[in-house]
This record gives structure tokens, sequence and C-alpha cells, in this order.
């Protein structure tokens, strides 16, 4: 006969109830090394957003924009004030421009890149030092945490084997006293003290799969004994994933990810993949975590469409010098965009298509990017730019179209690439048949860019309007 639950767990030194008091201090912690993180990335946003400032400011005179007050800049700025704190952040803005360009031609990447889809994160040495000596500080201080706690509840190993004693031995009591559901409340405060500086953002960042809480977890319950179907114990990594990893991660997606970071979009990505294709209870609807994380992933997003995106406009004629400040200050904030909507769309299979597409093609394309194509030179330029946009949409998203029609949110977009097609025919009216030949092939890239999103209807008008007698094999390639 089994002793009782209590007596069960006297004997291997497991008291009915056990109560860290340190949870308040690994809670200070936590809130120290969160704030650490915030603290730097929203550093870097704001410089992000003050670069942007900056040029929009130096070039307003280029723009239609009205008047301001003489003592104003065009975001409503003393202009004296700030001149002095403009300066010496253009330097440092120019300067960091000019290591990355120095890089890229080391690394022989400059051919192929474009301003404005690099990522600017480049930290001070101050910055990097005061920044590592506080993360020491904090991690230091989380080694003493448990330093007068008893051997017997010090680390994760010392508590799981008592419990597995216990399990062993007394199975049914074990069962009884419900430890099965305790174990995971009673392991998270060690947990969390092990993921203290855990940040998925960050290149050599350990997968969690990987850390000594993990592995040590990994067979809990898995005796020789035959496992029963109700047996808790099987959740229990399971448990701990969703109670402790998913609400990390809720804190980094809202405070520390910049989703204009292709980087560290891609790790979001990877590491929420990750959590849906290897714990079906992280893709349970009604699970709170899940949507909390969800929720604070699409917040930090919309967020970001918000405060950070930003296209100037300006006249045509200002854009015809492509050494010009102005030209190139559009140029870098269109492919950012372009960036952006990329990244949005890595999210394709976690969020909805409704969801998806209201954030990239309302919220982004049709209200920011399709601005700047109507400042686009109409030509090659063009036709670059609508295919790198075209590259960031999910093929799945028409793969099972009915009709000859895409989907709505394109149709703004499509009316652009059909307004295109015509400028072009037109600008090459009078013009010698080599520019007339090019003018051709450009209109039938354009009836090749409409199918592959499967705007048929304005393919087939475009092709019909401009005699493209291939149309039949550019609609077949559209998927190439």
């Amino acid at each position: 006969m089994e002793p009782s639950n209590k007596y069960a767990a006297e004997e291997f030194g497991v008291t009915e109830c056990v109560v860290f008091p340190q949870v308040p201090l690994i809670n200070e912690l936590e809130s120290a090394i969160h704030q650490l993180y915030k603290q730097r990335a929203s550093r870097l946003v704001q410089r992000r957003q003050d670069d942007i400032k900056d040029e929009s400011s130096e070039f307003s005179s280029h723009s239609n924009k009205a008047l301001m007050a003489p003592n104003l800049d065009s975001f409503g700025r003393d202009r004296a004030l700030y001149q002095e704190h403009a300066k010496r952040r253009i330097a440092e803005r120019e300067a960091r421009r000019t290591r990355r360009r120095q890089a890229r031609e080391q690394t022989g990447k400059m051919a192929d890149h474009l301003e404005g889809l690099s990522s600017d994160d480049e930290e001070t040495s101050t910055d990097i030092t005061n920044f590592n000596l506080e993360k020491d500080r904090i991690s230091k201080e989380s080694g003493k945490v448990f330093e007068d706690v008893l051997e017997s509840f010090c680390s994760i190993d010392c508590i799981k084997s008592q419990f597995e004693a216990w399990r062993s031995k007394y199975y049914m009591s074990y069962k009884d006293a419900y430890i099965g559901l305790c174990l995971p409340k009673l392991f998270n405060p060690l947990i969390r003290l092990q993921l203290l500086t855990w940040t998925p953002l960050e290149a050599k960042c350990r997968d969690f799969e990987n850390m000594l809480w993990f592995e040590s977890l990994l067979f809990y319950g898995c005796e020789e004994r035959e496992q029963e179907r109700d047996d808790v114990d099987i959740a229990l990594l399971p448990t701990i994933v969703e109670k402790v990893v998913l609400p990390k991660l809720t804190v980094i997606a809202e405070n520390m990810w910049d989703p204009f970071s292709t980087t560290q979009t891609s790790r979001m990505v990877g590491i929420t993949l990750k959590l849906i294709n290897g714990y079906p209870s992280v893709v349970n609807a009604e699970n709170k975590n899940t949507q909390v994380y969800l929720k604070a992933l699409l917040l930090r997003m919309r967020r970001t469409l918000d405060d950070d995106v930003f296209m100037p406009l300006y006249p045509k004629n200002v854009l015809e010098n492509k050494n010009s400040g102005p030209y190139l200050f559009f140029q870098r904030q269109f492919w950012s965009s372009v960036k952006l909507l990329g990244n949005f769309l890595q999210w394709y299979g976690i969020f909805s298509n409704k969801t998806l597409q209201e954030l990239s093609i309302d919220g982004l394309l049709n209200r920011y990017i399709l601005m700047a194509f109507q400042n686009s030179e109409y030509g090659d330029d063009s036709i670059k730019k609508a295919q790198n946009v075209i590259n960031c949409f999910p093929k799945q998203w028409f793969m099972n179209l009915k009709g000859e029609r895409t989907i709505s949110q394109l149709e703004n977009f499509c009316r652009y690439l059909v307004h295109l097609a015509d400028t072009i025919y037109r600008n090459s009216i009078g013009c010698s048949d080599v520019e007339k030949r090019n003018a051709r092939e450009n209109i039938k890239q354009i009836v090749k860019l409409l199918a592959g999103v499967h705007a048929l209807d304005h393919a087939m008008s475009v092709a019909a309007e401009h005699n493209v007698k291939e149309l039949k094999s550019l609609l077949e390639g559209k998927s190439t």
C-alpha cells in the first residue's frame, strides 16, 4: 500500500508546497534586462526617425508643401535650436553610410545593392560598452539568486530527481497529488532565470531546445513503465514553452523587434514557426498566451506602419537629376518601404491572408508605395520596382483564384501598371526604332507582371491595346 501524499513527499525531501521567495528578485532582473534591450531598440528606431526628418527638412524646399513660419522647419520644430543637433546627426549618419558602403565594396556586394535595403543598426562604442556593462551586471546578479537556497531546490536537476523518485516509487500517490500540474509552475522561475538574456533576434542566440533546462526535462516521466493516456507529465515541456517561452517572446515582440530589419524578422518568423510546428498547444486558437503573442506582433507592425514609414513627394523635374539629394532620398525611402513590405509578408502562413493584405497592401502598398510609383520615371526603373514589389507577394495568393481578376486590394496597383504601359507607348511615338523596340519590350514585361498576380483581365486588355501577339506565351510564363 502506498503512503499518503504527505509522507511520500517527506520521504523524498519534497514539501507539499514549494514556494521560491526569490521570484520577486527574478521579476526585477527580468524587468531590468527587458528595459535594457528596449532602450537599445528604441534608440535605434528614434535615430532612424530623426535621420528621415533631417533629410526631409533638408530637401523640403523642393516639395510643394505650404510655407511654414520662418522660424520653424517642415516638422514644426524651432529651426535655430534644432540646427546644431541636426548637423551632428547628419555627420554621424553619413559616416555610418560610408562605412556600410565600404563594407559592401570589400565583400563584392556593391553592384546588386539598392539604397534603403540595408539596416542602419551600427552603435557607438560608448553605447556598446554601456550596454554590455549593464548586461554583465544583471547576469552576475542572476547567478546569486539561488545562493542561499537548500541544495535540494537550487537547480532544475535537483528538483527533478526528487519528483522522479516519487513518481517512480509511488506513482498513484504522485498522481493523486497532482504533481504533474504543479511542475510547470515549480520550474517556472528557474527556467526564466536561464532565459534571462535569451533573445532569438541575435545571431548567436542559443536554440532554447539546446539549453540546459530543456535537455534536463526532455525525458521527464519517460521511465520504462508504460505511460497512461492521461499522464500530464507528457505535456510538461509543451506547457513550459507555452507559459514561459511564449510570454518571453511577447516581450521581445513588443519592445525589441524592429519590423524594418529583415534579419530580425526572419528570426522572429523562424522561432514562431518552430513553436507552431513543434508544439500543438501553441496553435490552439483558444490558447491565451498565443493570442497575446500574435497580438503583440501585429501591434508592433502597425506601429511601424504608422510611425516609421515616410514617402517624400517631389515634382518630377526635381527627380531628373539622379545624383541630387532629393532623388537619392526618394529612392532610399521607396526601397526601404519595399523591404518592409517583404518583411511583413514573411509572416505568410502565420497570420491570415486578410490580416496580411490589410497590413501590406492596404496599409503599405496602396498608402505609400503606390504614391511613390506616381513620382517615378516611366520606363525601366518603374518596371524594376514593380517586379520587386510583386516578388514580395506569396505565390499562394494567386494559385486558386477563379476567373480573370486578381485579389481586390491589388486593383489600384494593376491600374497603375496599365497606365504605365500606355504612358510608355505614348512616349515612344516619334522616337527611333531602337526606342520603340525597347518600349515594346517594356509593355510585354508589364503584361507578364499583370499575369503574375493573376490580373488576367488587365493583362489581356494591355496586350490587345498594344498588339502584343505573344500573349499566350507571356501568360504561360507568368509563374517564372
